[in-house]
């Protein structure tokens, strides 16, 4: 039984397309944090399906899409995935309810009684799968979920749950164990076999006749004989309870990989809810092919500050079509890093098949997102600021690919301007040569205006707005690079007046 809710040809086994540490950096870079803290809502189950599949990038549109067309069904019937959810935590708690004592024993007679009290607790819940499926299946619209019940429909029908019922009933031994077995070399015992019990026709058990053959009575006080007999009994069992514990093993992977996909699901509707209460809205967004260079997107914000700040997020809107550069300059505190964070944790949540923070969205799936955003002091004092950066750097060139995206966040702030410069127009020009988007926030005007004055047709140019007053809009638009970040305002702002010059006193 396959559930194929994440993927349209498997059970999607989902890994992170980045190196662990990597990883770990652009969930701190993008506060992915607190997007999973918002989809798990106290469950720390979801929290890790949440953040498994997030990190497990698609780079196929189609499938991407298929994950979309299933999250919008789970959100128009989430009452009856939650009922599934229910029966998937319900059949993962068989092996804790089921207890008849001896977990490590080996004798066979109780691993196959313990087995057997485990298929039939899960055989129930497969009923209650199969009764969900009869009332509501057709709700749901998505190919995900036409090919799961399809499936449900198929493999547990009347006669199969019937089948599990007998065969159930049947290793329960109700008459006792029938076995065979033939005398081997030094006249031991091989080849045992455990065989269904004899059923006793309705005359013979009114008549007390019964199938002719011989047979003996152990006395109850023949502890040996007993043991013989029971280790006799075992060598049939041994086969039969092996196969019921796989079977039981089969039934329980089925219903841990259906909660794992159904978490997923579910957590984006704990964002979704939360989202909606904050007021932010959503879309689901537009995927292109990879390597399409296609990029716009209306009124995008930035997730994580929308999940922790009581007032509104304003969004940005940008079209950058055909770009591998952006550039973002402007005034300090003006929502540049901002718009960085929104735009890697869009691409992250359209790549895992979610919805975005936005009115309209668009963009090419990408090989993977690195992000390199500047660092505090090394508290070790084992390396400079620099050297971690560019080692920081050197790791992420060792791992990224043709199609990938990165974003920079004042890299190589912590030298000199003229040698940060040097430094970052080395690395984008390596990037961008190699077919990497780059997304770069930089203060340093000497990067900023090299690149600008190339007049490149593939790089945009966007800085923070600043009104004469001196207040931000915290939206980006279109502009050449300006040789001041406007520095003084923060002074101004902290300090209550503006910086008085001394030159020349």
């Amino acid at each position: 039984m396959k559930v194929r809710l994440l993927h349209p040809e498997r059970d999607e086994h989902c890994t992170s397309t980045l190196p662990p540490r990597l990883a770990d950096l652009v969930e701190a870079d993008l506060e992915l944090g607190t997007v999973y803290t918002a989809m798990a809502n106290g469950d720390d189950f979801l929290r890790g399906v949440a953040r498994e599949v997030v990190l497990s990038s698609l780079e196929d549109p189609y499938i991407i899409e298929y994950r979309q067309n299933v999250l919008a069904d789970c959100a128009a019937n989430e009452e009856i995935v939650e009922q599934i959810y229910c029966i998937t935590v319900d059949a993962g708690l068989a092996q804790r309810k089921i207890f008849l004592g001896g977990l490590l024993t080996r004798d066979p007679t109780s691993i196959l009684r313990r087995a057997v009290s485990i298929l039939e607790f899960l055989v129930e819940n497969l009923k209650q799968l199969r009764t969900v499926r009869d009332a509501h299946s057709a709700a749901f619209q998505s190919d995900g979920f036409s090919q799961f019940w399809a499936m449900v429909r198929d493999q547990l029908d009347d006669a199969y749950l019937a089948t599990l019922d007998d065969e159930l009933a049947e290793l329960e031994l109700p008459r006792g164990t029938l076995l065979s077995a033939q005398i081997g070399q030094g006249n031991k015992g091989r080849q045992f076999r455990l065989h269904r019990s004899l059923r006793h026709r309705w005359w013979e058990k009114l008549t007390g006749s019964d199938h002719p053959g011989l047979g003996f009575t152990l006395d109850d006080r023949d502890q040996a004989g007993s043991e013989a007999l029971s280790e006799l009994a075992g060598r049939a069992i041994n086969d039969a309870a092996d196969a019921a514990s796989q079977a039981a093993d089969h039934i329980q992977g089925f219903f841990a990989r259906l909660r794992f996909e159904l978490g997923f699901y579910l957590s984006c509707l704990n964002l979704q809810h939360r989202l909606d209460r904050l007021g932010v809205p959503t879309c689901y967004p537009t995927p292109a092919p990879l390597g399409s260079l296609q990029w716009r997107f209306n009124e995008l914000r930035d997730i994580a500050l929308c999940l922790t700040t009581k007032n509104p997020v304003v969004g940005n809107t940008v079209a950058a079509d055909g770009m591998r550069l952006v550039v973002v300059t402007g005034a300090n505190e003006g929502g540049k890093s901002t718009f960085l964070r929104s735009l890697g944790a869009a691409q992250m949540m359209l790549q895992a098949g979610m919805f975005v923070p936005a009115e309209s969205f668009t963009a090419s799936v990408t090989a993977g997102v690195y992000t390199h955003f500047k660092r505090e002091e090394d508290a070790t004092m084992t390396h400079g600021k620099l050297d971690e950066e560019l080692a920081r750097m050197s790791a992420i060139a060792d791992a990224i690919r043709p199609n990938c995206l990165l974003l920079c966040n004042e890299s190589f702030a912590s030298t000199s301007e003229r040698e940060g410069s040097q430094i970052g127009r080395g690395v984008i020009d390596a990037l961008t040569t190699a077919s990497i988007g780059v997304v770069s926030v930089t203060h340093m005007f000497d990067l900023a205006r090299s690149l600008y004055d190339r007049r490149d047709p593939g790089y945009l140019f966007l800085r923070a707005e600043r009104r004469d007053d001196s207040t931000r809009t915290y939206r980006l638009a279109p502009a050449a690079p300006e040789p001041t970040s406007h520095g003084l305002d923060s002074f101004a702002r902290v300090f209550g007046e503006p910086v008085r010059s001394t030159v020349g006193r």
